[in-house]
């Protein structure tokens, strides 16, 4: 499902318009990124958790040359899955 599919999905479900059903979606996105970027994390319940881990700086390998080569620290975007979630899938 990619993410029109999504927008199409919500318009159907809900009974909006593809255009109300699309900004609904990317007000979702927004506000989750803008959660993270000012370092909150967010926990929608039986769903799951959005939130940042560090990473260290490190030194890794250029893969063509082999030279190594340095990895500046970073923040990545982490989801862990909720129950509710999981016992659907499984």
């Amino acid at each position: 499902m990619n993410k029109n599919d999504l927008i199409s999905e919500v318009a159907n479900a809900s009974g909006l318009s593809k255009n109300d059903a699309s900004s609904a979606v990317e007000s979702v996105f927004d506000a989750i990124t803008k959660a993270l970027s000012g370092g909150d994390e967010v926990r929608l319940v039986g769903f799951g958790t959005f939130s940042v881990a560090k990473r260290k700086a490190s030194t890794g390998r250029n893969p063509r040359t082999g030279e190594p080569m340095k990895i500046k620290a970073s923040n990545q975007p982490k989801f862990k899955a909720g129950k509710g979630l999981k016992d659907a899938v499984n």
